[in-house]
């Protein structure tokens, strides 16, 4: 075997675990997957955490340029993350006729198909399993293990942030502010939590994993997301009520009339496996028409999962180059099925609100979604405080189109005083 080296650009959370584990693997790799790895360099405009992890003067830069120039580096590992350097960074290794293994969610699921031409036009491959589900293997079934199956639907937990503020109001009672604060000082949520609790994380994921799974090319502009800021203690009481629980689900399916994918805090029963997946970890559901109902459950982040995901990447990168060959599935967006407009979702619904506590306006609410075509379940009226009391209604499956024209004319009604959540209620 012949020695693959490898140039690291970026050492944060990510980079720092992917040091530690081709440090301590070294030998192991070797022995049970006849590669040979070498880190020879590595780059970061922070020259201390290089210096924390005890790398040599001669093997860091603060110039990534220095890596993706260096002839003898056969494969560049970018961890900056984001769109912008990232963006360049990764074209210019591809570029220079290196094979790229990335964890950038962003930068796939928005610049993926230029990336994979560039990939293709080169000759070159590009690995990135760990963008989504961190430790958790996904892409890499979806591409070879599962290629034999059309696949039906895509269900995930893909954001711990999220699924552990859920959990904590869930199983705590706490309400969504004090289960943030709870995340941040635990490290499970950023100082600016926006790209977490507004969903917009679990769409790029979403957007990578119906890419591959359904063969289309799909972005992250594609996805719908909407997140849990509306979430209450309330919300999940009543949810659990009736059999449910709540969590921030990216939901991918394949219909008569397209692609269904979006990201949407959602009930579902609390009896499906994805229900009991809580606190940090992730999940993946999958059904296919050969192999039927599969899930793929780990840590979706961390320095330690989410570098094993990378360096599971490398070691397949290296023994292409070992072995003059390309990865078995490249690009796979070869289909263009159309992405189903949100308005054309069918589903039942859950919808929480507050209006006056007097006679008739239960009857009131429920006409305006009988005039929208929005037929309804059950309802609840609680918690009659100062004039206003909480109704929550479940509907039977109706149009998303039906139902936003009903609920568009009751915020207007004057006895309404606030339309608080609105969820969707998903029978997997």
């Amino acid at each position: 075997m012949r020695k693959v080296t490898i140039g690291l650009i970026g050492l944060g959370t990510v980079g720092s675990g992917v040091v530690e584990i081709l440090e301590r693997h070294a030998e192991h790799f070797r022995t049970r997957a006849g590669v040979d790895l070498a880190l020879v360099k590595c780059a970061d405009r922070n020259p201390d955490r290089a210096a924390a992890l005890g790398l040599a003067p001669e093997c860091f830069t603060t110039d990534s340029s220095e890596i993706i120039n260096d002839p003898s580096i056969d494969i560049i590992i970018e961890l900056i993350g984001g769109t912008g350097v990232a963006r360049d960074v990764v074209l210019e290794a591809l570029a220079a006729g290196k094979t790229v293994v990335t964890a950038n969610k962003a930068l796939i699921a928005t610049h993926g198909h230029e990336v994979m031409d560039a990939a293709a036009a080169r000759g070159v491959d590009i690995f990135f399993e760990a963008s989504v589900g961190g430790g958790i293997p996904i892409i890499g079934p979806l591409k070879h293990s599962l290629v034999s199956n059309e696949i039906q639907a895509v269900y995930g937990i893909v954001n711990g942030t999220t699924n552990y503020m859920l959990t904590r109001m869930a199983e705590g009672g706490l309400d969504y502010a004090t289960a943030l604060a709870e995340a941040q000082a635990r490290g499970f949520a950023e100082a600016d939590p926006t790209a977490d609790v507004d969903g917009l994380d679990a769409a790029a994921k979403m957007a990578i994993l119906a890419s591959i799974a359904f063969n289309s090319r799909v972005t992250l502009a594609d996805v719908p997301a909407e997140g849990i800021r509306s979430i209450t203690p309330g919300d999940i009481s009543y949810a659990r009520e009736s059999g449910y629980v709540i969590k921030l689900m990216a939901i991918g399916k394949r219909t008569s009339g397209g692609l269904d994918i979006r990201v949407q805090p959602t009930m579902i029963r609390d009896d499906h496996p994805l229900a009991k997946v809580n606190g940090v970890y992730n999940a993946i559901y999958v059904v296919g028409d050969a192999v039927g109902e599969t899930m793929f459950f780990g840590e979706g982040a961390g320095s330690l999962p989410a570098a094993s995901a990378v360096v599971g990447d490398v070691i397949e990168a290296a023994r292409n180059i070992q072995g003059d060959s390309r990865a078995l599935v490249g690009c796979t967006c070869t289909d263009t099925l159309p992405i189903r407009d949100i308005e054309d979702l069918v589903t039942s619904y859950y919808i929480r609100l507050h209006a006056a506590d007097e006679p008739g306006v239960l009857a009131s609410i429920a006409g305006v979604f009988g005039e929208q075509g929005v037929s309804l379940a059950s309802v609840i009226q609680r918690h009659a405080e100062d004039g206003v009391a909480e109704i929550v209604w479940i509907t039977h499956n109706a149009a998303e189109r039906d139902l936003r024209g009903a609920l568009g004319r009751i915020a207007a009604l004057p006895v309404v005083r606030a339309i608080g959540s609105v969820l969707r209620v998903e029978e997997l």
